[in-house]
């Protein structure tokens, strides 16, 4: 295809798609003539003068060009029009006058987008609407620096947030385009992210954003979150909208959502629609899966994740252009907690393992009641024989499920009334386990008349919404337990969690932590709910072993990749040609192609990665490529036709995995590999046994199904038949009830007992525990002696005391324990220069008294919040400084130019800050070492 083709065939078609009247010339101008004389080309940096011919010229609302299309043919690298493009684009500025033109250059089927003397070329996936094209201009002309800008401070005003957007605003001055912040669940993700955005809007940089989520549940939480914040934002979807509207600011939407408005044969959203894409929980699963959204609106791109840096996998830093474990910013768990005071809340675990559990179910472990019960009811007892692995997979034991949720109901963390567990998740293996766990709550304590505990699923509508089951267990009561099947695992916000129950085993560290993140925030004092006053810790109950096995695996067991069944079934059939053209059996090569190229029709067209793909695909256009298959096309089809069957969704996949079955039987036969055979033709007779003939569209097939089951079908098979089995059976399969299949667990309802019981130490908890005893003890003991003390009772009262009073009740309570001394309370509290009687107000609750940790932590903590424009590195000097006062306990001047301040510059806080803010951190250390 030449030049010319190209333009008319390919280019014409899709700047059609973005909306340009090819043939207005209000619009568009074809070869436009340049005429540029010497000092044009000089100024404009090209290697010529005389005539140039734009190939198309896109003309603004202003009747001007605003941008420069540079076409070439289909068949050539589109950047050799690279340097072409921007020569037209300066010397159109130079003779034309006005804002310098956007840049393109394409082959047609590829096409590069340069904004010059902003960004470097990058590839996208069309071409922009006049729309897109006066908002990149506007955005251009009227975005404000944003080192100077401020940070909202009501939406995320923590110091590590604002950090974090510094450090992304800084990036994006230095033309940078994605970025991953790792910040530990609870921190303030979303906030965080909803903080930047309106920075970002209020300095000009963006004004369309797309916030993308795995779940409706995360979906109808962050646009919660963009309402309360960003109030006069319009937002994308309101109640009822299913088509896309195109006059919103803020859109938030499910990966799978926007993937199917991308594909849509009718998809008028234009791949330069948003400014910026917000990934939550960005994650590997989400790019293999969900990539072509990302490329397809290829612009600046943000990843949040409370993955911990160390375990985020290689291909998501690559993603996001960073150096392994380096992400843009960084926020642990451990940082969280150790934040003074913490800023999420910390854990214990209790390890519960049940006999069964521990030594499986079998006649030794059975107790003689049950034995006698199976007996009575002829069944064998040494036909019963399960590993305690196998539970809830093999053997489903009612006994064992009813023994954890009394060990939880008696373990768990109360309401203020000490009765009821507070708000807690059940993480269990199946949907079928979920629903067992819920029975077993409502028959063991059916006075809550089946309210205490509830199953929330994605696949159950009634979940979702106002009034629905997540938001009566998130604003109500009850239920108190969420029992979930993956759906809470991740990204639910419920401050008021106390409890968390693994009932299921773990092995993927990443979903671990996610799954305990759901405990780690901390009550918002505004809000707090009456079945959850107070919350200094949550209890982790695991029932599987799970501390334990990431103990001994850090990192815990890597899921292989998966192949897609449409790129597993079309290697197959290439390896079924390959080794029937090798046995010269034409009528299966044929009939085999036959199908292969219809695998190869069935690609969705509106696929980016189709359509990128499209220039090596038009190789399979021609007929004589289907001719004769040799090496190099089956080459051909398995590098780089196979990978794109990934792309295929929507299918009939029961259909699609029988007939992977008869092929794969069918190879094992042309390789005449008996043993694998006859293996996989059992599995195949065994599936076709199993279609319901009660059905009428199956009983139409007796025949057929009946004749397979046979030997003398299979010793005589021929291709023929195999393609009469996918043509017949395949459609069939789906009438197959996996939930009726023969073959399932055994279940049983033995009395099991529990026989581990245990606290078990894991993660930055457990390290101030002796600290703690302390400060009960000598609160127990004014609490005690306040009813008979009169010197107490007095300062209860607010009445104010001697010296000599004083002194008396320091030695009685020293008398009454040895241990309590204003040395003691001073080191214990943390406060250096506090006197005995605030000691004895704190502890009475008159009057709190902030230790020094906290008071400095809290000075930082404002000083950086009002002075929200500071740079990454000043917030870094601050953060250094914080630490060395906590640290030392004092600091002078002389320190702040020394070591580890020079590390950060070598002329310390000179280098650093100006000299009106060095007096103000000056006055500010002043005051806390006053304090």
């Amino acid at each position: 295809m030449n030049e010319a083709e190209t333009r008319k065939d390919i280019i014409d078609k899709r700047l059609k798609l973005a909306g340009w009247n090819i043939n207005d010339r209000s619009q568009v101008i074809k070869e436009l003539h340049i005429i540029v004389d010497d000092n044009l080309v000089e100024e404009a940096s090209t290697p010529y003068s005389g005539r140039q011919f734009s190939d198309y010229v896109l003309l603004g609302k202003n009747g001007k060009p605003i941008a420069v299309v540079e076409a070439k043919k289909s068949s050539v690298d589109a950047s050799i029009g690279r340097e072409q493009a921007k020569q037209y684009c300066y010397n159109i500025q130079k003779k034309q006058g006005g804002e310098l033109p956007f840049c393109f250059y394409t082959n047609g089927h590829e096409i590069f987008f340069w904004d010059l003397e902003n960004y470097p070329p990058r590839k996208v996936h069309g071409f922009p609407t006049k729309e897109d094209l006066e908002r990149y201009n506007y955005v251009r002309k009227a975005r404000k620096p944003l080192s100077g800008e401020l940070i909202n401070t009501k939406i995320a005003g923590r110091d590590y947030q604002i950090r974090a957007i510094r450090a992304v605003m800084e990036d994006l001055e230095r033309k940078r385009r994605t970025f991953l912040l790792v910040m530990a669940t609870g921190t303030g993700k979303t906030r965080t992210c909803i903080a930047m955005v309106e920075a970002l809007m209020r300095a000009g940089w963006v004004e369309k954003v797309l916030f993308l989520v795995d779940r409706i549940a995360l979906r109808d939480q962050a646009m919660e979150a963009f309402k309360e914040h960003l109030p006069y934002e319009p937002r994308w979807p309101k109640v009822g909208e299913k088509n896309i509207a195109q006059d919103r600011r803020i859109y938030v939407s499910t990966y799978p959502t926007m993937l199917n408005i991308v594909r849509d044969e009718e998809n008028t959203l234009s791949p330069h629609f948003f400014d910026l894409i917000v990934i939550d929980e960005s994650h590997r699963s989400i790019y293999n899966t969900y990539r072509e959204v990302l490329d397809y609106f290829n612009t600046i791109t943000l990843g949040l994740t409370a993955t911990p840096t160390d375990v985020i996998d290689h291909n998501t830093f690559k993603i996001f252009n960073c150096d392994d474990g380096v992400p843009t910013f960084a926020y642990s768990y451990e940082e969280a907690v150790n934040h003074i005071p913490p800023y999420l809340s910390t854990f214990q675990v209790m390890k519960i393992k049940t006999k069964f559990q521990e030594e499986g179910i079998s006649k030794r472990t059975i107790s003689l009641e049950d034995q006698k019960r199976l007996i009575l009811e002829g069944k064998e007892i040494e036909e019963i024989n399960y590993e305690g692995t196998e539970l809830e997979k093999n053997v489903i034991n009612k006994g064992t499920n009813a023994l954890i949720v009394k060990e939880f109901m008696e373990e768990s963390i109360k309401d203020p009334n000490g009765v009821l567990p507070g708000k807690t998740i059940f993480f269990c293996a199946t949907i079928a386990h979920a629903r067992r766990i819920e029975q077993i709550f409502d028959s063991l304590y059916p006075e809550y008349n089946g309210e205490l505990a509830k199953v929330l699923v994605s696949e159950d509508p009634r979940v979702y919404g106002k009034g629905g089951l997540l938001d009566q267990f998130t604003h109500n009561d009850m239920p108190r337990v969420a029992i979930s099947v993956d759906m809470l695992d991740t990204g639910i916000d419920v401050r008021e969690l106390v409890n968390l129950v693994f009932a299921k085993p773990v092995y993927s560290y990443t979903k671990f932590w996610q799954m305990i993140g759901r405990g780690t925030r901390l009550l918002e004092p505004t809000k707090m709910k009456p079945w959850c006053a107070e919350k200094k810790a949550f209890l982790i109950l695991d029932c599987w072993d799970n501390f334990e096995y990431f103990k001994l695996n850090p990192k815990g067991k890597e899921l292989k990749a998966q192949i897609p069944l449409p790129v597993r079934l079309f290697g197959l059939r290439l390896d079924k040609i390959e080794k029937a053209t090798e046995l010269n059996e034409e009528e299966i090569i044929d009939s085999e192609l036959s199908r292969l190229r219809k695998q190869i029709d069935s690609l969705p067209q509106n696929s980016i990665v189709i359509m990128e793909a499209k220039n090596e695909l038009q190789r399979l256009d021609d007929e004589n490529f289907w001719t004769k298959l040799t090496e190099d096309k089956i080459e051909f089809l398995r590098t780089t036709v196979k990978p794109l069957l990934r792309t295929i969704s929507g299918e009939d996949f029961k259909a699609m995995r029988f007939e992977r079955d008869v092929v794969e039987v069918s190879l094992a036969g042309l390789f005449e590999d008996k043993e694998k055979f006859g293996t996989l033709k059992d599995g195949l007779v065994e599936k076709i046994s199993e279609l319901p003939i009660s059905v009428n569209i199956v009983a139409r097939e007796k025949g057929l199904i009946s004749k397979s089951q046979s030997n003398k079908f299979w010793d005589s098979i021929s291709q023929e038949k195999y393609i009469e089995l996918i043509e017949k059976l395949s459609p069939l399969m789906k009438f197959i009830d996996s939930r009726v299949a023969p073959l399932g667990p055994a279940k049983f309802d033995f009395t099991d007992l529990t026989s581990t019981k245990e606290f078990v130490e894991f993660g930055p908890q457990n390290e101030a525990v002796s600290i703690e005893r302390y400060r009960k003890m000598v609160e127990e003991k004014v609490k005690e002696l306040t009813s008979t003390n009169p010197i107490l009772q007095k300062i209860q009262n607010g009445e104010p005391i001697s010296e000599d009073e004083t002194n008396r009740l320091a030695e009685e309570l020293h008398d009454a324990n040895p241990h309590i001394t204003i040395d003691l309370l001073r080191r214990v509290y943390n406060h250096r220069k506090a006197q005995f009687v605030e000691f004895i107000k704190h502890i009475l609750g008159i009057r709190i008294l902030e230790s020094f940790p906290e008071t400095v932590s809290k000075s930082f903590d404002q000083f950086i919040a009002d002075h929200s424009y500071l740079a990454s590195r000043q917030l870094q000097f601050l953060d250094l400084l914080r630490n060395f006062i906590l640290e030392k306990g004092e600091i002078e001047k002389r320190n702040l130019i020394e070591s580890p301040f020079t590390m950060i510059h070598p002329e310390g806080i000179r280098g650093v800050f100006s000299p009106k803010e060095i007096n103000e951190i000056l006055i500010l250390t002043e005051k806390l070492l006053a304090a």
